[in-house]
């Protein structure tokens, strides 16, 4: 198992956004979004292997104005999708964090955890890292009842990650994904769950 580390929040440096908690662990921070992170950014978007299992990749515009909607997001509940940064380096790695989806589906409304990461730092547990103590945080500092998690089946990175930081996956909770059409290969999702009682049975890793 991997451990999350030492959990803090904090108010949000000057260059980020205004009031943004933040969470540390062994070896990450979790942070409210910089300028100088939207073209590290921009460039993971454009990645075949960070964009497998989404839609399309998306051009500089787009990635932006992903951006600013997390940006609002934190504005308007209070959390959300938290700039990952390296803590030896200050490197920026991608996102982990907690959202409200803006779709409907039988489980919805809810919050979700989510992360995407740029390839070159997969493989060395950062995303189990960071989502295990972004669900810590949205349990004991936020007071949220459940987080649910979702992906394509064929994901099994992410549904990796799910389990190891203890989700629990709610078979006849899978759903069709609504903004994609029938047919499509990216529809179908497998759907995890977390309840605040249930947490804290350590999942080897």
């Amino acid at each position: 198992m991997e451990a999350a580390g030492t959990r803090e929040v904090s108010a949000g440096r000057d260059s980020e956004l205004k009031m943004a908690p933040a969470i540390t662990t062994d070896r990450l921070l979790l942070r409210g979004w910089r300028l100088e992170d939207r073209a590290p950014f921009a460039a993971m978007n454009t990645d075949p292997r960070v964009m497998e299992f989404y839609r399309q990749k998306l051009s500089r515009e787009e990635s932006d104005a992903y951006v600013d909607r997390i940006e609002a997001h934190f504005e308007h509940e209070g959390f959300g999708l938290f700039a990952a940064e390296l803590r030896d380096t200050g490197e920026f790695i991608g996102y982990v964090g907690l959202a409200v989806p803006r779709f409907e589906a039988p489980f919805t409304p809810c919050i979700e955890i989510g992360w995407r990461l740029a390839a070159e730092y997969w493989g060395r547990g950062f995303a189990t890292e960071g989502a295990r103590a972004a669900l810590v945080w949205g349990f004991e500092s936020l007071g949220l009842p459940e987080i649910v998690a979702y992906a394509v089946p064929a994901n099994v990175r992410s549904i990796r990650v799910m389990q190891k930081i203890g989700m629990k996956r709610d078979e006849a909770g899978d759903f069709d994904y609504p903004n994609l059409p029938p047919g499509h290969p990216l529809r179908r999702h497998v759907l995890y769950r977390a309840a605040r009682p249930d947490f804290g049975a350590e999942n080897p890793g």
